[in-house]
């Protein structure tokens, strides 16, 4: 129970005046209540910390079955964790070193800029139209012309014959097994400028390899039928291996809470050496916050943040709780300085706290301190429930600072699907909303659409019967299969109606035409989800850039309606 002053009116000039009529009595009842009485009670001078801390020394992509023992692969936070659980390959492979309809501008700046490399070298002579003749851009043929869009035939028009295309000189100009590149005679290098040459293509490779954070191997941590990232890491402190889950990660920043322990699997940091013991002696500092009460009756506080315009109704607990820890317990709290080493996991083992009379206090954790337990406490990793359980074992000793990043600049998506429920047609349906063209622009597949226009029927027109009505090609419709996981959404492809036996399929990289694709029936509820790519840059806490493609996931904007009937006249 706390007592609070009130005003007996609705204005309160007269309790912001607070004129004082009777000094002596103000003192007179200080002591009767006993404020001049002193209290044994110090404020925290000094705090020893000492703990153990161990970095994250594995990873280990997409999900692992229970009982399972892997080989994960070594890792070190040299790289964010968000970049390598989510970046994808860019540059096309080895084998596809050819006019694809893809990559081209990837291909065009890369032939720029060997060619800024190439006039850097003092060379006797210019070999710039040498390696354009040789690995041109190809011509476009009539299948290009009906397969490309409008923006990347225009872009192909103008660079063709000005840039050698990087992709091809990625691939023909690789190093012998002896490491030494060699040159194609066609070019007609001359003896005395191969040297430079080399060292323009040893340059432009070095460059072309880095430029994007992209994995070596196609092992991505993205499950397309759920459309989240699955992954898991590992440490080992002294009492074992810890590994740590993220099963569900699709929100584009990642942070504690994504993470879950996973005792039924080993990684193999059993034998990692990355423990380090933490001692150190630490002063608190009382906290301080916008808007908190001073500490003094004639002190203003700062009027950008007014927690009294807080509105909370009786049902909403949070806001009533953020309003009384703001202004009447905030200022009990104590804050310890205490860094640790950015991908890490650590274990405190005491904490002591010395007030300013000099006693000592071990301060324990809330769950060796009798506290009752809980599923959820801020900062605690907890085990997933068991099968048919909703209860979460957690471990409240444990503290995890993933390698993970605070911001990252972030454009326009490159790609949009909405996945929406069509409750007319009783029908799920992927809809392409924006793709990635191929000179890597953002794509809206609406804005391409012909929608042809049928002439108005006249009064002495014949009926036709249609089996089904048109839909748009970049809606690709998600046909519900049995299986032995439950229902799923299998991606299927639309017949046109015009009586061509031709199908229509997804274009984009989520959906995927390559690779068979059955959604988990519960992924797309019926306010649906839409799915983005984007390009994203990160400068990490080691000075180094990083640049990727990434992807997200997020509620959609309900149902929708594709316009498919059936048996219509």
């Amino acid at each position: 129970m706390r007592l609070e002053a009130g005003t007996r009116t609705g204005s309160i000039s007269t309790g912001l005046q607070a004129r004082i009529y009777d000094p002596l009595w103000l003192l007179a009842r200080q002591w009767q209540v006993g404020e001049f009485q002193g209290e044994d009670n110090g404020s925290p001078a000094q705090a020893c910390f000492q703990a153990e801390s161990a970095q994250l020394t594995r990873f280990q992509a997409r999900a692992i079955a229970p009982k399972t023992m892997v080989k994960a692969a070594p890792y070190a936070a040299e790289i964010p964790l968000e970049t390598l659980v989510e970046h994808e390959r860019i540059r096309p492979d080895a084998g596809s070193q050819t006019m694809t309809g893809e990559k081209l501008r990837l291909a065009v700046d890369g032939g720029m800029y060997f060619l800024r490399l190439l006039d850097q070298q003092s060379t006797s002579q210019n070999y710039r139209d040498a390696f354009i003749r040789k690995y041109a851009l190809p011509p476009l043929t009539e299948a290009d012309r009906s397969t490309l869009d409008g923006d990347s035939l225009s872009f192909l028009g103008v660079m063709i014959g000005r840039v050698p295309d990087g992709r091809r000189l990625y691939s023909s100009l690789a190093p012998a097994e002896n490491g030494v590149i060699t040159i194609p005679p066609e070019l007609k290098v001359a003896s005395g400028d191969l040297a430079e040459v080399r060292q323009a293509i040893q340059f432009w490779r070095q460059w072309y390899e880095t430029f994007f954070s992209e994995p070596q191997v196609d092992d991505s941590c993205w499950l397309p039928e759920r459309m989240e990232y699955a992954f898991s890491v590992a440490a080992r402190l002294t009492d074992g291996e810890v590994p740590l889950t993220a099963a569900e990660y699709y929100e584009g920043h990642l942070d504690w809470y994504d993470f879950d322990l996973n005792g039924e699997i080993n990684l193999g940091a059993g034998n990692d050496n990355a423990i380090t013991e933490i001692k150190q002696t630490l002063v608190p500092a009382p906290i301080s916050y916008r808007g908190m009460p001073a500490q003094r009756f004639w002190e203003f506080e700062d009027a950008r943040v007014d927690f009294g315009a807080v509105k909370a109704g009786p049902e909403e607990l949070a806001r009533m709780l953020l309003v009384e820890f703001a202004l009447s317990y905030g200022n009990d709290w104590f804050v310890i300085p205490l860094e640790l080493p950015v991908g890490s996991i650590c274990r405190p083992r005491s904490l002591v706290v010395t007030n300013t009379f000099g006693e000592r206090f071990l301060i324990p954790t809330t769950h060796h301190a009798g506290e009752p337990s809980a599923s959820w406490r801020m900062f605690q990793l907890s085990s997933p429930p068991q099968t048919g359980s909703s209860i979460t074992v957690g471990d409240p000793d444990l503290f995890l600072l993933p390698p993970a990043l605070l911001k990252t600049l972030e454009n326009e998506p490159v790609e949009e699907v909405l996945f929406l429920r069509d409750e007319m047609a009783n029908m799920a349906w992927g809809v392409e909303k924006i793709i990635e063209s191929a000179s890597e622009r953002p794509l809206n597949r609406f804005q391409q659409q012909k929608y042809p226009t049928a002439p108005p029927a006249g009064p002495s027109d014949t009926l036709n019967y249609l089996l089904a009505t048109a839909v748009p090609d970049y809606w690709i419709p998600l046909l519900p299969v049995q299986s032995e996981a439950g229902l799923r959404l299998q991606r299927g492809k639309v017949l046109q109606v015009d009586g061509q036996l031709e199908t229509v399929g997804a274009k984009g990289r989520v959906l995927n035409a390559d690779r068979p694709l059955a959604i988990f029936e519960e992924e797309i509820p019926r306010e649906g989800i839409r799915v983005t790519r984007t390009w994203q840059l990160a400068r990490w806490h080691d000075g180094s850039t990083h640049l990727w493609i990434g992807r997200q996931k997020e509620v959609g904007r309900g149902e929708g309606s594709s316009g498919l009937r059936f048996d219509s006249v």
